[in-house]
């Protein structure tokens, strides 16, 4: 890395429940010169002690939301120029060769920078059901920048020019079927909930067309059917997410928190 403090990188990594998949993160990682690793401390594996094998800086802290949880990473970093990262993502040599290049004389009106993130399942690199090329933005000028407050989809709101990059990064994203269906359950009550805070409102149809829709984008427009049944999986979970958003969100205003608390005289619903 270059002498200049300015220009030295940080990585920023999240991790919960990823012993098996964190070493490949942090084997990726030899190229920055300051690396903080946060795991949430409900982890039930090994996650905190294979982090902390490896020398890093590892701070364990309580789940907060993505959102929240990186920004705490990043504002623990030690250089203005951050990677950040997902434990069951990494940096193919290549990318890491770039993103020194890049720091050794960054443009002073570019803020962040966005990357091709590779998702690779059951083994497999997929280009289709829409997982191809997949941008995100990941080297940020933390300087220059925050974390949204998205409870879900979170992104880094950059305070300058975003430049998109041909480089990849490599994400193992789910480990099989179960992961897809979890993720399903969970983004989607997180997304209901964050358009809910938006003021937005569905139909009891709204859910039904939004579905129906992402599953023939999903599997014959971005040819998911052309990756076999795994191909339909995702299909199908992308388009249950979608679903599952939206009558969330018409139950919470229909049958909201406010519903959820109140106690039942089961003595007045008795039949008599």
């Amino acid at each position: 890395m270059p002498d200049s403090q300015k220009y030295r990188l940080s990585v920023a990594v999240i991790a919960k429940d990823e012993a098996d998949r964190i070493p490949i993160c942090l084997g990726s990682l030899d190229f920055a010169d300051d690396v903080v690793v946060v795991v949430d401390s409900a982890s039930q594996d090994d996650t905190l002690a294979i982090a902390q094998s490896y020398g890093y800086r590892v701070l364990s802290r309580p789940w907060m939301g993505y959102a929240r949880q990186k920004q705490f990473a990043v504002d623990n970093c030690a250089n203005d120029w951050v990677m950040i990262l997902d434990a069951d993502e990494c940096i193919p040599g290549q990318t890491a060769k770039a993103i020194v290049g890049l720091l050794a004389d960054p443009p002073v009106d570019i803020a962040a920078y966005g990357f091709m993130r590779r998702n690779i399942f059951h083994g497999r690199w997929f280009k289709r059901c829409g997982w191809w090329p997949d941008r995100v933005v990941r080297l940020v000028d933390r300087s220059r920048g925050k974390f949204s407050e998205n409870l879900v989809h979170e992104q880094w709101v950059a305070d300058g020019a975003v430049r998109q990059l041909d480089a990849v990064i490599e994400h193992y994203s789910f480990r099989n079927y179960a992961g897809l269906i979890e993720k399903m359950q969970n983004y989607s009550t997180l997304a209901a909930q964050q358009m809910k805070n938006d003021g937005r409102r569905a139909r009891w149809w709204t859910s039904i067309s939004h579905g129906l829709w992402t599953f023939l984008r999903s599997y014959f427009l971005e040819l998911g059917i052309l990756e076999g049944f795994d191909g339909f999986m995702i299909s199908t979970t992308n388009a249950g997410g979608s679903y599952l958003k939206y009558a969330k969100l018409w139950e919470l205003w229909r049958h909201g928190k406010a519903r959820q608390g109140e106690k039942v005289d089961c003595k007045a619903t008795d039949a008599p």
